[in-house]
């Protein structure tokens, strides 16, 4: 088949959208599809277009046998609104327009948020008279509204009115967690049968146990301490100021043997690196951003890993791609997270879950695992065997593919009938 894929992230992007869509795009290729990506000029974070790639109205390229076409957008940062609307804005023009021009495919797939990237693969789907299969990664409005960003009620009722259009114009729905799809039935009235959960997971030919890299720790000043890190966009969802106040309690009990590392970079970087320097916590290190080669290299100095959201209904339903990875390389989680992966989390033995935004459980957690290096050992262990049974990224993009020519088939089956 010929595979049409609408995304506005893609490597060499490390974020969770752009890992989904080359880890699935890739291992369909192989399976001898025809898979081609629309997608912009790499640019996330911060905005500024990675080295190698200009903004121009199209450049192609090959990536382990996908065809690439990245078109041109307004560029703007990860932070902010009326910008990065913009950018969301420009992306569907854009694509859309290439979209039409293309050979037909034989199925279109579009990943959401944003919402404008999913409308327009319903867009060209309607034109181009092809099924179309809508990857839910977040809620809209609901995941921009939980946190403030878009306070207009008029603004706040014409998106949701989008997204119930869009979500009924699919052929079908795939969500990324179940907790999604309960949202998507129970309070945006979409049937059940429409929907499909394919969650993220993890490449274990990338993500496996390996010795600490020694030479990383000298690199960043870090002895013989016990490292929690956080690896992944420092947004302002992830509520990661319980870090500044967890490094503060750690100082006060002068617990000199535990350190902090943050990876990535995000909107909220900047500002937690001013809290951090503001209060003098020289537990707490700042990588930045770094190449998604090199994050297995960081996991393996890490001795435990922070994955968290802020404490909002809305995240019950989520499930961050990050967990799947810190299980894989054989590392204990602590969760701040409630809901579909403390349940997945708890099932898998594979660390401590916490009430988000509560820095002294979080501090409990640490201090546990940091004092108790079997139970660390034996949280790894764990949760490795736990990803490698169901969340082995080779198996869920199979299954993907069957859902895909069975999406395909019934379409085609439901045209002649109505013909």
């Amino acid at each position: 088949m010929r595979i049409l894929f609408f995304t506005h992230y893609f490597p060499p992007e490390g974020n969770a959208p752009a890992s989904r869509t080359y880890e699935n795009c890739k291992r369909w290729v192989k399976y001898g599809h025809d898979v081609e990506v629309i997608t912009c000029v790499p640019n996330v974070p911060n905005g500024v277009v990675y080295d190698g790639y200009k903004n121009r109205l199209v450049q192609k390229e090959i990536i382990d046998g996908i065809k690439t076409k990245r078109v041109w957008t307004f560029i703007a940062a990860n932070k902010g609104t009326f910008k990065r609307i913009i950018n969301y804005l420009s992306y569907m023009l854009s694509a859309t327009l290439v979209g039409m021009f293309i050979k037909k495919p034989d199925i279109i797939i579009a990943t959401s948020p944003q919402l404008f990237c999913g409308w327009t693969g319903i867009v060209v789907g309607k034109i181009r008279r092809c099924p179309v299969i809508l990857e839910i990664r977040d809620i809209w409005p609901d995941g921009i509204t939980v946190h403030g960003v878009l306070t207009n009620k008029y603004s706040n009722a014409f998106l949701e009115f989008m997204a119930r259009k869009m979500y009924n114009a699919a052929t079908h729905i795939v969500t990324v967690g179940k907790g999604y799809k309960h949202i998507l039935v129970k309070d945006k009235g979409i049937i059940n049968e429409n929907i499909s959960v394919f969650t993220n997971g993890a490449d274990l030919d990338v993500y496996f146990p390996v010795q600490k890299n020694k030479d990383l720790k000298l690199k960043y000043a870090i002895d013989d301490q016990f490292i929690c890190s956080y690896i992944g966009t420092i947004g302002m969802s992830h509520g990661l100021d319980i870090v500044i106040r967890a490094a503060k309690l750690l100082k006060k009990e002068q617990r000199q043997d535990i350190v902090f590392l943050f990876i990535g970079d995000g909107a909220m970087r900047e500002d937690l690196k001013s809290q951090a320097v503001r209060e003098k916590l020289d537990n707490i290190v700042f990588v930045g951003q770094q190449k998604k080669e090199l994050i297995p290299q960081f996991y393996s100095i890490s001795d435990t890993c922070l994955v968290h959201l802020k404490k909002a209904d809305l995240y019950k339903s989520t499930l961050p791609s990050k967990i799947f990875e810190i299980f894989a390389m054989e590392k204990p989680l602590i969760l701040g997270v409630e809901g579909n992966a403390a349940e997945i989390v708890k099932k898998a033995e594979g660390g401590i879950c916490i009430q988000p935004e509560n820095e002294i459980q979080l501090v409990e957690a640490i201090k546990k695992l940091a004092n108790n290096h079997n139970l660390v050992d034996l949280y790894g262990r764990s949760g490795r065997n736990y990803v490698i049974e169901h969340f082995d990224r080779k198996k869920l993009a199979k299954d993907y593919l069957d859902l895909i020519e069975k999406v395909h088939r019934s379409y085609h089956m439901n045209t002649k009938q109505l013909v």
